[in-house]
């Protein structure tokens, strides 16, 4: 089967899906607070490769790798935090910057609304985990169940009533692996929304992103002059 028949198939399901379930209230009660559904995607942004192998955005936040105080900053600058795993040699990581985040309108979101740590699956480097357990981040990846890479974490809006707390307890939800640019921006939408408090299943809100998507590009073909 192409990779074309796949995403028919896929998009064919999630259709189904939302027809069994019905339109969402709660969806569309968000939508003030969302931002578009597709924005500019020029001019591109250039990620930078690191002595590691591993591409970088140059806001991704310089930490102390003491999750605790990440939280904190990232709170008290009204932003959500998100931690990304990748590795050296990881074709669907160069894709997420080299493809997606490259898309200004995408990088401009995620760069306005998150506070980014990345971290190297592999790496050595100490981290001070929820809980004030201290390990290397590759015994951090092993702790939290990483498996591939990309894998990013979202965390809640709040987590002060869960001192001592590490892992599943404290996150939202999780994205992994080679992730289309729309999927991406929505997960990254429909977290800083706080969608997920009014509808947790997040394919009914990327359908329907998705579809408007779909509506602007064909308003936007139907303006186009034709050719005789």
């Amino acid at each position: 089967m192409t990779d074309r028949h796949l995403r028919a198939a896929f998009f064919t399901a999630l259709l189904l899906s939302a027809a069994i379930a019905g339109p969402s209230s709660s969806v569309r009660a968000a939508e003030s607070a969302l931002p578009p559904a597709i924005g500019a995607d020029e001019p591109a942004v250039v990620p930078q490769k690191g002595d590691d192998g591993i591409y970088h955005q140059k806001w991704f936040v310089q930490s102390f790798f003491d999750l605790r105080e990440d939280f904190a900053d990232a709170r008290a600058q009204g932003k959500r935090l998100a931690i990304i795993f990748e590795q050296r040699g990881c074709i669907y990581c160069v894709k997420m910057h080299t493809e997606v985040l490259k898309k200004r309108y995408i990088n401009d979101y995620v760069r306005n609304n998150f506070a980014v740590i990345q971290f190297d699956m592999w790496g050595s480097r100490d981290v001070t985990d929820f809980d004030g357990q201290k390990m290397p981040e590759k015994k951090l990846a092993e702790r939290w169940g990483i498996m591939f890479t990309p894998t990013v974490i979202f965390f809640k809006e709040d987590i002060g009533d869960m001192t001592g707390q590490w892992g599943q307890p404290l996150e939202v939800a999780r994205m992994n692996l080679g992730i289309g640019a729309g999927t991406f921006y929505d997960m990254f939408t429909w977290v800083r929304a706080k969608v997920y408090e009014k509808d947790r299943n997040f394919q009914r809100f990327h359908l329907q992103r998705y579809d408007e998507r779909e509506r602007i590009a064909k308003k936007k073909d139907a303006g186009k002059p034709k050719l005789n």
